[in-house]
């Protein structure tokens, strides 16, 4: 039995998936729009209700941004400080290699 190539199982695939997703394109389509008298009724109940979404407190923020910045900084150090360790760790072992 002769094996397939790339292309041809790609091709395969790609064909398979185009199968499977047409009908569920169809099915969005088919869908008609919702009457304008619904749509204006929800428009005026979202308008009576309060905003979703909590109330920030600016101390919290301003808290919870130094301890973002505080985190980042001991990160970067550390980062640092590996990128030094590989660094010498390469330049031993060339030395090592070239005696």
């Amino acid at each position: 039995m002769p094996t397939r190539s790339r292309l041809g199982r790609l091709a395969g695939l790609v064909a398979a998936g185009l199968i499977v997703c047409a009908p569920a394109a169809q099915a969005v389509e088919i869908q008609a729009p919702a009457p304008a008298i619904a749509q204006a009724a929800t428009v005026q109940d979202t308008l009576r209700q309060p905003p979703p979404g909590p109330v920030l407190d600016p101390a919290e923020t301003d808290k919870a941004n130094s301890q973002e910045t505080k985190h980042k900084i001991i990160a970067g150090v550390a980062a640092a400080i590996l990128l030094g360790l590989v660094i010498l760790g390469r330049r031993s072992r060339s030395k090592k290699k070239k005696s």
